[in-house]
């Protein structure tokens, strides 16, 4: 069985592009372009792992977090933030906030699949 990685990011550039290798290594991406849109495809089906940007418009990745921590049913889901902010401090607020793993942009291609596997528990990991 493949994970089921759930992406939501506004920018359709990144998104493609994590999409394109998540599926690439055999993974499951589900797509969702902003925070309000995220959070109901978490409580229709629930996905293994969630990759959030921190800036978007309608709803923000600690706004999504927030609502994810306090649902019962979702907050032990993993949540990473992956996102253009890369001031110092900006990663020990993420996680300071509740974010299990956080990754700055642009993402490198070449190890953007092994970071994520990092937070997937082993019995959902691709063997390569």
């Amino acid at each position: 069985m493949s994970a089921h990685i759930l992406i939501i990011e506004d920018n359709p550039a990144n998104m493609e592009l994590a999409d394109y290798l998540l599926r690439a290594a055999g993974y499951e991406p589900w797509k969702a372009y902003d925070g309000a849109q995220g959070l109901q495809l978490m409580s229709e089906r629930r996905p293994d792992l969630v990759i959030c940007d921190l800036q978007m418009p309608v709803m923000d990745g600690y706004r999504v977090l927030q609502h994810v921590r306090e649902d019962a049913a979702l907050n032990e889901l993993a949540i990473i933030a992956v996102t253009a902010q890369s001031m110092p401090g900006d990663k020990s607020r993420a996680l300071a906030a509740g974010f299990n793993g956080y990754l700055s942009k642009p993402i490198e291609p070449e190890n953007f699949v092994s970071q994520i596997e990092a937070y997937l528990i082993p019995e959902l990991r691709i063997q390569r």
